[in-house]
């Protein structure tokens, strides 16, 4: 006997149901990135998502993705904070307008590179992700940085969030 079938009949009504929803939700991505979720993929991830956990770990990831990108975005307007403080200190202090001037293309490079490494942060948290969902069997998941597959599992990620939430 198969795995599904000695799961009964209940298990084989659930699988059928997130199977038909992930094939719905596939039809109403972009065309060149449903070729890259074929129908196999849906039937592993429908299988997954009738075992549990899944939806579990995607709701700890989202909690954890948004609070690291609260934390980043508070470290930005800080940074942003002190360079304005900076500028205001130089004009109670009288300093000449080039100083100033070469203060603010200053402080526009370093925001530049603080938002490099903001970004970074933020990549190396996708590779986490990634890392966590492959290691806990999510079909689909897998390190990459390639950004057509990264957009393929923000779908898979969409349609498991929406699966967790009934929204289909």
């Amino acid at each position: 006997m198969s795995d599904t079938s000695s799961q009964g009949p209940d298990y084989q009504e659930r699988l059928y149901n997130l199977l038909s929803k992930l094939q719905k939700m596939a039809t109403e991505i972009p065309a060149q990135l449903q070729q890259r979720i074929p129908y196999e993929l849906l039937a592993s991830l429908a299988a997954s998502l009738a075992q549990g956990q899944i939806l579990e770990i995607v709701k700890m990831l989202t909690e954890v993705q948004q609070a690291t990108e609260k934390h980043l975005f508070q470290q930005r307007l800080q940074f942003i904070n002190n360079q304005k403080m900076e500028k205001q200190d130089m004009i109670v202090k009288n300093f000449p307008q080039q100083k100033i001037a070469a203060a603010d293309a200053r402080f526009k490079e370093e925001l530049k590179q603080h938002d490099m490494k903001l970004v970074t942060q933020l990549d190396q948290k996708v590779s986490d992700q990634q890392v966590t969902l492959e290691r806990a069997g999510v079909p689909g998941f897998f390190v990459t940085n390639n950004p057509t597959e990264i957009q393929v599992q923000m779908y898979l990620l969409e349609f498991i969030v929406k699966i967790g939430n009934k929204d289909v």
